[in-house]
């Protein structure tokens, strides 16, 4: 009797690529598709990969590029060498985008990006210009972090100091054991609040009730669990925050040069990043236009999964 062995298409194969950098870091890039090239840039605390079941229908006429940031996913055990995470990815994101467009033989791209790594791109427009980009799509996410007297909108609106007094606390508790290894040699209690205030900020990132019992499903940890978690990631996500606290992070001043089709998707009940700022910042783009989902909050792939997939395949075609 034949053995009928059973294999996916090409456009369903996920692979890997790996770029290297020219302080020696190697950024993989998961790829997936073969059609027209398209780059994605995932947020805060996400793995790349988790855009898979959004972009698996689309394989067929797009290829999808998946960088994964350092510190995050398949990159997570690679080091930041920059104090400025930001500007440092969105100078790995300028390495993507040029094997791309070299080994692609394409002038430039369309690229989709949520949460921080849309903060990336208002990085990389900053330095790097528009000039490879075809057309970009900005889900729920604002060019300016800290609140000023002339902008309201910053990251957690008018709880900002609330929230931001919440995160200094939790770095300034782990600056201590910066150099402990795993996360399981940390005290109890640390440990504790380090996974506590994880859950917050996913929590306050999503808006439907049905959003909200899926977090706290996947971030409860018993005791017994929380003992033997071991948590690769923990001390680059402090890092990070460090960065976000004490760097003013404000790119308004190149969305005047920001010439090529932008969509922003925005989450109508975003806790994160205010919608009523975040169309400001749709005024000030020279083309650009707004799509709002009512229900959503800043995590639109989690409260909205059909809608971010409809919205994605409209922008790409």
């Amino acid at each position: 009797m034949k053995k009928i062995l059973l294999s996916l298409s090409l456009s369903y194969q996920l692979q890997t690529i790996y770029i290297k950098t020219a302080d020696g870091a190697v950024l993989p890039v998961s790829v997936i598709g073969s059609g027209k090239p398209v780059l994605m840039l995932h947020a805060y605390g996400m793995d790349a990969r988790e855009f898979l079941p959004f972009i698996l229908p689309l394989t067929g006429q797009y290829q999808f590029y998946l960088p994964h940031f350092r510190g995050f996913g398949a990159a997570k055990k690679s080091k930041l060498t920059q104090f400025d995470f930001i500007r440092q990815y969105a100078e790995d994101t300028n390495l993507v985008i040029e094997h791309i467009c070299l080994t692609r033989q394409v002038a430039s791209l369309p690229i989709a990006a949520i949460s921080m790594g849309a903060l990336v791109m208002w990085s990389y427009f900053t330095y790097f210009g528009v000039s490879r980009v075809s057309r970009y799509l900005n889900i729920d996410q604002s060019p300016v972090i800290h609140n000023q007297s002339d902008w309201h909108g910053g990251l957690f609106g008018a709880r900002q100091e609330e929230v931001f007094g919440i995160l200094q606390d939790i770095v300034d508790m782990t600056l201590p054991y910066a150099q402990v290894e795993h996360f399981t040699h940390l005290p109890f209690a640390l440990k504790r609040r380090v996974t506590d205030v994880e859950r917050l900020f996913s929590l306050l990132s999503v808006s439907r009730s049905r959003s909200k019992a899926l977090v706290q499903v996947l971030t409860h940890q018993n005791d017994h669990k929380l003992a033997f978690y071991n948590h690769t990631t923990w001390q680059h996500k402090m890092r990070c925050l460090q960065a976000y606290l004490a760097i003013p992070y404000d790119f308004r001043s190149v969305t005047k040069d920001v010439t090529i089709p932008v969509v922003s998707l925005i989450g109508g009940k975003s806790a994160l990043y205010d919608p009523h700022y975040q169309q400001q910042i749709t005024k000030m783009l020279p083309n650009a236009t707004d799509i709002i989902l009512p229900h959503s909050g800043h995590a639109v792939p989690i409260d909205e999964p059909i809608q971010f997939f409809k919205k994605l395949k409209e922008f790409l075609q």
